[in-house]
């Protein structure tokens, strides 16, 4: 980070699966100080404070009505978000929320209305594709070392959250599943890589309609299923492009790879788009061997650290000044809506069309490629 980025407090509304995450991330970039949590239960909230040495911590009204908050990062579960996401706005507050950007497309829409109305800047996890797995990768195919991309895979399999989470019901109901749940890491990639999504046919199921938590601190013993836990889908970008997509729930186990990116000239294998700093590989055709391209960043993630969110949060204070910022609302939007599409999509729907577009994300670094060229 450099000296050009303001101080901007942030605060935290939300202290589940994923705060310890953001905490540790927004920890390493001392120019967004985490000044304030809340949380519907206030024990939680008090804890949370005391373990991230963060000053304030109550409600979320107390947090709206803090002067010295500037940008609400909102990790409340996804029915959740465009209540708070509104009521952020309206108090004159930057916003960035975890995905996906609301539960629904008509309440997203909403959101950005208000985000203009209000002058506020809105924007949207995922920001895994700016680290430097997603940036590499990134610069291997503007590079042209695939040649011209005219397909990839992307597949999703089951994080077994019902083995270790001690309440997943929120993954099993509207707003959840493997498609809103982990379908926004692979397409922020895919559209990262490929451009925007232009339609989608696809399919989907559910293998159980209850689930048995076995998480060891358990909160409840029994699921409901209400969700599609299982899609398939084809997914044709404006460039031509043609990616092949399973997002489950229902498969545990299986070898297939998270992400392929394939060209006229070889083969990109991109890894878990959940995470920011494992290696991108190369096969051109020709090659024996698959290659490890050279990261174009350093690593983001702390040594010993599971995972770590906060890059997207810079990218928003970074560009106050009005100019688009990468994980932005818009960006957001249009993820949402390709997997709101492959959701609720059926084989006799045909191809769907998606009516939103959004440019590439600018590359995080202005990079000159040179070990990526040949």
């Amino acid at each position: 980070m450099d000296d050009t980025t303001p101080r901007v407090p942030i605060g935290v509304i939300g202290t589940g699966s994923i705060f310890n995450a953001y905490a540790l991330g927004l920890s390493t970039i001392p120019r967004l100080p985490l000044v304030r949590v809340a949380d519907l239960d206030g024990e939680r909230a008090r804890a949370a404070a005391a373990e991230w040495n963060i000053p304030a911590w109550g409600t979320t009204e107390e947090l709206l009505a803090d002067p010295e908050v500037q940008v609400v990062v909102n990790i409340t579960p996804p029915r959740a978000h465009a209540a708070l996401t509104d009521a952020a706005l309206r108090a004159g507050k930057h916003v960035y929320v975890e995905k996906p950007l609301a539960a629904t497309v008509d309440e997203a829409r909403r959101n950005i209305e208000t985000a203009r109305e209000t002058g506020m800047l809105l924007g949207g996890a995922p920001d895994t594709f700016l680290g430097p797995s997603g940036q590499t990768a990134r610069a291997a195919v503007d590079a042209g070392l695939i040649g011209r991309p005219f397909g990839a895979t992307s597949f999703v399999r089951s994080s077994r959250a019902e083995t270790w989470h001690p309440d997943p019901t929120f993954l099993f109901t509207e707003g959840g599943g493997p498609v809103l749940d982990w379908g926004p890491y692979h397409i922020a990639a895919l559209v990262n890589l490929l451009g925007p999504v232009s339609r989608v046919v696809g399919a989907t199921t559910r293998a159980a309609d209850e689930l048995t938590v076995t998480a060891p601190e358990r909160r409840v013993e029994r699921i409901d299923v209400t969700v599609a836990t299982h899609a398939t889908a084809i997914l044709q970008f404006a460039s031509g492009a043609l990616a092949t997509a399973m997002y489950s729930f229902d498969v545990w186990d299986t070898t297939l790879p998270h992400l392929e990116i394939y060209g006229t000239e070889g083969t990109l294998q991109v890894p878990n788009p959940n995470r920011f700093d494992d290696p991108v590989l190369l096969k051109r055709r020709g090659d024996d061997e698959w290659t490890e391209l050279p990261a174009v960043m350093d690593p983001l993630t702390p040594a010993g650290a599971r995972a770590i969110r906060g890059p997207g949060v810079l990218d928003l204070v970074r560009h106050l000044g009005g100019d688009l910022h990468r994980a932005s609302a818009d960006f957001a939007f249009h993820v949402l809506e390709v997997l709101e599409r492959l959701e609720r999509i059926a084989p006799e729907d045909g191809a769907v069309e998606i009516t939103s577009t959004v440019k590439r994300p600018a590359p995080l670094l202005d990079i000159d490629a040179g070990p990526l060229t040949r």
